[in-house]
C-alpha cells in the first residue's frame, strides 16, 4: 500500500491524482490492445474477401482495399501509444547502456520529453489537418478527416501514458509533471524559434544533426524522424506544419505495406504450431551428419525459417531459444553458437518472402513479386557462402558432425512432415509471381493457412496460442510501421529541399560509371548500417538513391537485392548489431566474443554481395525467364 508523500499539501495532492489517475486507466491498455487485434483480423477478413469475390465469383470489389488501409492506418497510430506505454517502439540504445544512475534516469527523461514535444505537435496540428479535410474516399465516400483524426488520437494517447510513466530514479508523480512541462516547453520553444536564422545552417543540415542527435541520445527512431521533421519546418507556419500529419498518414496509407504485418503474425503462428520442429528435424536429415552438423542445421533451418517468417529477428530469437542449447551439449562454444544462429537470421530477409523487400517494393515502386523470384539465387548463394564457413571453421577447430546420416526413409519422411510449411513459400512466391494475387493477399492468405495447419494438421494450436501470437506480433508491426509513417515527412523534406537532386548532381561523374557507382553505394551502405535499424535506414535512403540508380541504368530490382544484403549485414557489427545482441542476450553470451565470432560469416555475406553486384544476372535472371 503506497504512502502519500510528507512534502505538504500540493505534492500529496499530486501524489494522490497521479495514483487514481493509473488506477482509474489501468483497463486502458486492454481496450487498446483488443482494438489494435480486432483492426488487424478486419485487415485480414476484408483483404480475403477480395480474393473469394475475384476467384469465386468473378467479381472485383473496389471498396475492400480502402477499407484495409484506413484499418491499418489507425491500428498503427494507437499502436503507436502503446509501444510508448510498454517501451517497445525501435531505438538505437547507443549511449543509455553505458551509463547509469543519474545519468540513465536524466537520459531516460529527456527522451520522454522529445516524444511529449512531438506528441503535442502532432495532436495540435493533426487535429487542424482533420479539420481542414474537405474530400472523401473514392471508394467508401469516407469524410477524409476520420482517416486523418488517427494521428492526433494516437498523439493524445501518447501523452497520456507519458503521464502515467514511472521513471526509474525520480519520485512519481514529479517525473510526469517535469516531462509534460518540459515537453511544452520544447514545443513552444521550436514553434517560436527559427533554428536555421539561428544558427546560419541549411534546414536538411538543421534536420539530419537533430535526427542523428536524437538517435544517439536514445529517443525511439520514429519520434527522432518526426520531432527532427517537426524542428525544420515549424518556423513555416501552420500551413506547412499540416504537411507532418498528412505526410505521417499517407506515409502507412498503402495496401502493399499491409503484407508485413500479415506475414509477421502467419511467422508467428507458425512457431507455435510445432512445426518450426518438423522444419528442424527435416534440415537434421539432410546436413546433420556434415562437419558441423549442428551448425549446418542451423543454417538450412534459416532457409526454410525465413521463408515463412519473413523477419530476421522472429528467425534469431526462436533459434536462439531452441539451437544455442543444442549446439553448446554437442560441444560447440557458446560465441560460436550464438554468431552461427545470428549470421544465418539474415536469411530470413534473403529468402522470399522478406519483409526488407516488400518494404523497398513499396518505397521504390518496384514489383514486389519480381523481388521475390530475384532474391532467389542471392539468398541460397549466401546460405551456400554460411555452409562453407561452417565447414572452414569446423576443420580448423575440430568439429565433427553431430548426427549419424539420414537414411533415404527417413528423409523422405522428415520431408513429409515438413511439406506443409514447405509449401507455403513456395504457394507466395509463385502465387504472386504470376499474379493470382498481390503480396498483401499472400500475406492474408499465409495467415489463413497457418492457422489451417496448425489447427488440423499438427493440431497443437489452441485459442490462448492465437491470442498470444497477435498480441506479440502487434507490438512488433506498431514499431516498424510507425517508422515507417515518420520516415514520410522526413522523406518530404529531403525532396522539398532536392537533396536526391543534389546528390545526383555531386554524383554526376560516377552516373556514367555504373560500376563505381555501385561500389561507392555499397562502402556508403556498409557503414549506414553500422547505426541504423534496417527499416530506418531503409526509408530514408531509398527515396534519395533510386533516382540516382535510375539515372546510371541500374536495375532497381537488383538494387534492391544489393540494398537489402548491405543492410542486413548491419545487424551483425557493432556498434547496432540487432541479431547478436539478440542470440548473446538470449544465451547469455559475451558479446563481445560473439562479434568475433561473427566475423567469418560476415566476410561470406560480402563475398555474396559483390558477386550480386557486379553479376547482375545472379538476381535477375530468374525474373527475366519467367517473365512479367
Amino acid at each position: 500500500m503506497s504512502k502519500k508523500p510528507k512534502n505538504g499539501p500540493i505534492p500529496s495532492a499530486l501524489h494522490s491524482l497521479a495514483l487514481g489517475v493509473g488506477k482509474g486507466l489501468g483497463w486502458l491498455d486492454g481496450v487498446l490492445e483488443s482494438v489494435c487485434a480486432i483492426l488487424l483480423l478486419a485487415t485480414i477478413a476484408v483483404t480475403l474477401t477480395q480474393v473469394f469475390f475475384r476467384y469465386a465469383l468473378n467479381a472485383s470489389l473496389s471498396w475492400p482495399e480502402e477499407m484495409a488501409r484506413w484499418a491499418f492506418v489507425w491500428m498503427i497510430f494507437i499502436g503507436m501509444a502503446l509501444g510508448v506505454q510498454r517501451d517497445t517502439h525501435i531505438s538505437l540504445d547507443l549511449l543509455s547502456r553505458k551509463v547509469s544512475g543519474p545519468w540513465r534516469t536524466a537520459l531516460t527523461i529527456f527522451r520522454q520529453v522529445v516524444i511529449c514535444a512531438a506528441s503535442i505537435a502532432l495532436l495540435k496540428h493533426g487535429l487542424d489537418m482533420a479539420d481542414r479535410a474537405t474530400y472523401v474516399s473514392p471508394a467508401l465516400e469516407w469524410h477524409f478527416r476520420y482517416l486523418y483524426l488517427a494521428v492526433p488520437c494516437g498523439a493524445a494517447l501518447n501523452i497520456l501514458y507519458l503521464v502515467r510513466r514511472r521513471v526509474e530514479g525520480m519520485k512519481y508523480p514529479l517525473n510526469a509533471v517535469l516531462v509534460l512541462g518540459l515537453g511544452s516547453l520544447l514545443f513552444l520553444l521550436v514553434r517560436h524559434v527559427n533554428m536555421a536564422n539561428l544558427t546560419g545552417l541549411p534546414p536538411t543540415v538543421i534536420l539530419m544533426i537533430c535526427m542523428l542527435l536524437l538517435l544517439f541520445l536514445g529517443v525511439p527512431v520514429g519520434f527522432a524522424l518526426a520531432y527532427g521533421t517537426i524542428v525544420t519546418i515549424s518556423p513555416q507556419g501552420d500551413l506547412m506544419m499540416l504537411t507532418v500529419s498528412q505526410n505521417l498518414t499517407a506515409g502507412v496509407d498503402s495496401f502493399t505495406l499491409l503484407a508485413i504485418p500479415f506475414f509477421i503474425l502467419s511467422g508467428g503462428l507458425i512457431n507455435v504450431t510445432g512445426i518450426a520442429d518438423l522444419l528442424l528435424g527435416f534440415a537434421a536429415s539432410l546436413v546433420g551428419h556434415f562437419r558441423g552438423g549442428m551448425a549446418q542445421i542451423n543454417v538450412i533451418n534459416s532457409v526454410f525459417m525465413g521463408g515463412i517468417t519473413a523477419s530476421s529477428a522472429a528467425d534469431c530469437a526462436s533459434d536462439s531459444k531452441i539451437l544455442i542449447p543444442q549446439m553448446e551439449k554437442r560441444g560447440y562454444p557458446r560465441s560460436f553458437a550464438c554468431a552461427n544462429t545470428a549470421s544465418s537470421a539474415v536469411l530470413a530477409n534473403l529468402i522470399p518472402p522478406s519483409m526488407g523487400l516488400i518494404l523497398y517494393g513499396a518505397l521504390a515502386s518496384v514489383s514486389v513479386g519480381a523481388l521475390f523470384v530475384a532474391t532467389i539465387v542471392p539468398g541460397l548463394l549466401v546460405a551456400g557462402a554460411q555452409m562453407v564457413t561452417v565447414f572452414w571453421i569446423s576443420v580448423r577447430k575440430g568439429y565433427g558432425s553431430d548426427n549419424p546420416r539420414a537414411t533415404a526413409r527417413e528423409r523422405l519422411n522428415a520431408f513429409l512432415l515438413a511439406l506443409p510449411a514447405l509449401l507455403l513459400p513456395l504457394g507466395i512466391v509463385g502465387g504472386v509471381r504470376i499474379g493470382m494475387y498481390t503480396a498483401t493477399e499472400a500475406g492474408a492468405v499465409a495467415v489463413i493457412y497457418s492457422l489451417l495447419i496448425g489447427h488440423f494438421l499438427i493440431r497443437k494450436m489452441n485459442l490462448r496460442d492465437v491470442v498470444s501470437s497477435v498480441r506479440e506480433s502487434l507490438h512488433d508491426v506498431a514499431a516498424i510501421m510507425f517508422v515507417v509513417a515518420a520516415a514520410a515527412p522526413f522523406a518530404w523534406v529531403l525532396v522539398t529541399e532536392q537533396v536526391p537532386q543534389k546528390i545526383a548532381a555531386a554524383l554526376g561523374e560516377m552516373v556514367s560509371h555504373p560500376a563505381l557507382l555501385l561500389l561507392m553505394i555499397n562502402g556508403f551502405l556498409i557503414v549506414v548500417g553500422l547505426f541504423m535499424e534496417m527499416v530506418a535506414a531503409m526509408v530514408i535512403l531509398v527515396p534519395i538513391l533510386v533516382p540516382i540508380i535510375l539515372k546510371a541504368g541500374i536495375d532497381p530490382v537488383q538494387f534492391g537485392i544489393i540494398l537489402v544484403m548491405n543492410i542486413v549485414m548491419g545487424a551483425l557489427t557493432p556498434p547496432m548489431g540487432v541479431l547478436i545482441f539478440t542470440s548473446a542476450r538470449i544465451a547469455k553470451a559475451d558479446v563481445a566474443e560473439v562479434f568475433k565470432a561473427a566475423l567469418p560469416f560476415i566476410l561470406s555475406i560480402l563475398a555474396v554481395l559483390m558477386l550480386v553486384t557486379y553479376v547482375p544476372s545472379l538476381s535477375l535472371f530468374l525474373p527475366d525467364l519467367i517473365g512479367p
